[in-house]
């Protein structure tokens, strides 16, 4: 009861409380919908209770809070029916519709009695926050920036994002670093926080570490395993969603899951619904240059050894070509000697017997010396066409061979890796080998491909050289 002091009525304290109390028990009958966001669950495993702290949000800023309670049954209906229809379980971080009664302790204060929550009705807010991001991204015009940037011809330097005991990390890596054509990577990982209310934060964090770094990567990966819709919360997040689209390098995500695309998917440069799918679109990238190089060098290599060989073969027919018409030349020459020589004997044997009795000695005399000159003129001819016939052959191996030798040099020249070992590298820019300045300027990345690896470089500035033609100056 209250006491009297002059003209004062003073109540004790817990005649007050229960004064509230009764005022609030017969007020409010009977149970509320609810909606409000979960800040923090508060679950307590060994009694089963959970003592969630509600808030009430605008623009950011706290309107309106006040704890609850959830008795050990009631969440263990309410978080099987989370699991039945969003595949998560009732967690901290998201917005709820719940059916409540009010009630007040003495001891303990005000309260929300928690009796169902509706998952169906989160998933929608969900949805809400998600067409909500997609709208003022949209608006800014920044929904594609991300998506039109260029990747690498060769994504081989990676910066992750993602949880080291992450299964999809381990299942990433397990994948690009031991692909079976031996491409090398090289990726560094930047651990965050996938879900939950502190991930977004997380991310944001490790997304501007790389940025700082991010001459030293070609690509940035978000790798998480599977999970259901609520667990994807962040990814709809629009300061979340916002990095990603103006980050200066492509992104790839690898999420884990095949429905509902987040906002962050859609905005990234590239999203593979697993990390097991990220690796293989990787190594993708490094089959399509490797098929065709490969393919290219068989190519060069099949032709030259083929023109090698049509030019031996060129060689090896002529050689026969003119050692048949030496053989022919000689035999024919032979033969027209013999044929000189018969008719000598003739001519000598019929001029015999017509001056046999007038002059034999003089004439026997006269008849061998001539015939000696005869076959000593005739052998003359007949060693000079040999000579000839040796150095024409002689020569024309040498022109052939001589032909042959250039040939394979030039081939030995053009083969690009003796190039590169001669000093020279190629400059690639966006992909595309370069042979001019032009369409180059500050600030345009190049790759220098050298002998033994290749250089990121960053373009400074752009002196463009005059060309003179010396020809001009004839005229």
């Amino acid at each position: 009861m209250p006491e009297k002091s002059a003209d004062r009525t003073i109540f004790s304290l817990s005649e007050v409380a229960l004064s509230i109390q009764k005022t609030l028990n017969e007020r409010y009958t009977s149970s509320f919908w609810i909606k409000a966001e979960m800040n923090k669950l508060n679950h307590y495993p060994q009694s089963g209770h959970c003592y969630p702290d509600l808030v009430e949000k605008t623009d950011g800023k706290i309107v309106a809070e006040m704890r609850s309670t959830i008795w050990k049954d009631d969440f263990q209906r309410i978080n099987d029916n989370f699991l039945n229809v969003l595949h998560e379980p009732l967690k901290s971080g998201i917005k709820i519709l719940f059916q409540a009664k009010i009630s007040y302790n003495p001891v303990y204060g005000l309260s929300l009695r928690i009796l169902d929550i509706d998952p169906s009705w989160s998933l929608g807010e969900l949805e809400k926050e998600k067409q909500l991001t997609i709208e003022k991204i949209r608006k800014e015009g920044i929904f594609n920036t991300n998506r039109s940037l260029r990747l690498p011809l060769l994504p081989g330097r990676i910066a992750i994002v993602s949880v080291e005991t992450s299964k999809g990390y381990a299942d990433f890596r397990k994948i690009i670093d031991g692909n079976d054509w031996g491409y090398s990577f090289f990726h560094m990982l930047f651990p965050a926080l996938l879900q939950g209310e502190n991930a977004v934060q997380s991310i944001l964090t490790q997304m501007e570490r790389i940025r700082r770094v991010r001459l030293h990567f070609d690509a940035v990966a978000i790798i998480r395993g599977g999970g259901g819709d609520v667990g994807l919360t962040c990814y709809n997040n629009y300061e979340l969603a916002k990095a990603i689209a103006l980050f200066p390098l492509p992104v790839i995500t690898g999420i884990g899951h095949a429905t509902n695309e987040t906002v962050v998917e859609m905005v990234a440069f590239k999203n593979a619904i697993t990390p097991t799918e990220l690796a293989d679109y990787l190594i993708q990238k490094f089959h399509n240059f490797s098929v065709p190089l490969k393919s290219a060098q068989e190519m060069i290599t099949g032709k030259s050894t083929r023109l090698v060989q049509n030019e031996k073969l060129k060689i090896l027919n002529t050689v026969r070509y003119f050692k048949s018409v030496t053989l022919s030349r000689l035999a024919q020459s032979r033969n027209e000697i013999q044929q000189e020589v018969k008719a000598i004997q003739q001519q000598t044997s019929w001029f015999i017997q017509r001056k046999r009795h007038l002059h034999i000695d003089q004439n026997q005399a006269l008849i061998q010396k001539g015939l000696e000159q005869i076959l000593k003129s005739q052998g003359k001819v007949l060693e000079t066409a040999a000579i000839h016939a040796g150095t024409i052959v002689k020569g024309f191996f040498r022109f052939q061979w001589n032909d042959i030798t250039g040939i394979e040099k030039n081939i030995e020249i053009l083969n690009p890796v003796n190039v590169l070992n001669r000093g020279y590298s190629i400059t690639l820019a966006n992909g595309k080998g370069l042979n001019s300045v032009e369409g180059i300027s500050a600030g345009t990345l190049l790759e220098t491909i050298l002998a033994d690896g290749s250089i990121i470089s960053l373009t400074q500035s752009v002196n463009k050289t005059e060309i003179h033609d010396e020809r001009t100056k004839l005229y």
